[in-house]
């Protein structure tokens, strides 16, 4: 096991336990770091007293709702949190995603946000068919939708009425990439990107989650100057930033603020949870 002079203490909040957790609390305590786990059930926030004793606070919970409660809570006590709430609440959010992207200037696919049927039917007329609609908060790609006409487009619409609820009432609109057969994940930790995969598979919606088989590709500039533009764009931190490569150059897709790498670390030959531990376990600007 490593030390350091600069060994600070960490603690992991987390609900499951995957490999991804295993995985890192062993990286972690390689660092030197005085290390603690903590499930995120059994947190009690108080105005009145300090939920944790850390210097950095490493965010490995599930839902999006609960991460960026967690993460606004424990920044209100002083705490460094990785990732900040303002990252999650972007990154977390497809809107903000574009958003942000927009602001900073990062290329992402042409992409509309809706209030109301007619106005999607109006993107898609702007887009031209195939058209991919997203839930705004979500992964894997779970709802995602390609449809290649107004009847697929109304059907899909009538059950987002139907299901109800907030994030429906929010229609994301974006064109179809006509990728080469795969999409590029990068690994961004801090300032740098650490490793990539590219992802294929029968389904369109190239997801890991979904069957697709993820292989190592080279940071290419390219790649990196995107990644770490979309990165900056929704506040930093660790990252996997999902790029689409088109006849226009590198596109921003997602951005995932809670990434999943065990199985990235055998096809880029690249120990992620090393790096990410490190990075945690240094002082921070």
């Amino acid at each position: 096991m490593s030390t350091s002079a600069h060994a600070r203490r960490i603690a992991m909040v987390h609900d499951r336990v995957r490999p991804e957790e295993k995985l890192l609390m062993e990286a972690l305590r390689n660092t030197g770091a005085s290390v603690s786990t903590v499930y995120a059930p059994d947190l009690l926030w108080s105005t009145d007293t300090p939920t944790l004793e850390a210097d950095v606070v490493l965010l490995r919970t599930l839902s999006h709702a609960r991460t960026l409660a967690l993460a606004k809570l424990l920044e209100a006590e002083g705490l460094t949190v990785v990732n900040s709430a303002t990252t999650i609440e972007t990154a977390g959010d497809k809107a903000a995603t574009s958003a942000a992207l927009k602001a900073a200037g990062v290329p992402q696919p042409k992409t509309f946000v809706a209030f109301s049927e007619a106005q999607v039917f109006e993107a898609c007329e702007q887009l031209g068919y195939p058209v991919v609609l997203k839930p705004t908060v979500g992964s894997w790609g779970r709802m995602v939708s390609r449809l290649s006409d107004w009847d697929a487009v109304q059907a899909v619409l009538e059950h987002k009425s139907v299901l109800g609820g907030p994030q429906h009432q929010i229609l994301y609109v974006q064109e179809h990439v006509n990728k080469p057969g795969r999409d590029l994940r990068a690994f961004v930790v801090g300032d740098d990107v650490i490793a990539a995969i590219a992802r294929e598979g029968e389904d369109w919606r190239t997801n890991t989650a979904r069957g697709a088989h993820a292989y190592g590709v080279d940071v290419t500039e390219p790649l990196r100057s995107v990644a770490l533009q979309a990165a900056e764009a929704v506040g930093g931190g660790i990252l996997a930033v999902d790029l689409l490569e088109s006849d226009r150059g590198m596109l921003v897709g997602e951005i995932n603020h809670g990434m999943e790498f065990r199985n990235s670390i055998e096809s880029t030959g690249v120990d992620i949870p090393a790096r990410m531990a490190d990075w945690l376990n240094r002082p921070q600007p």
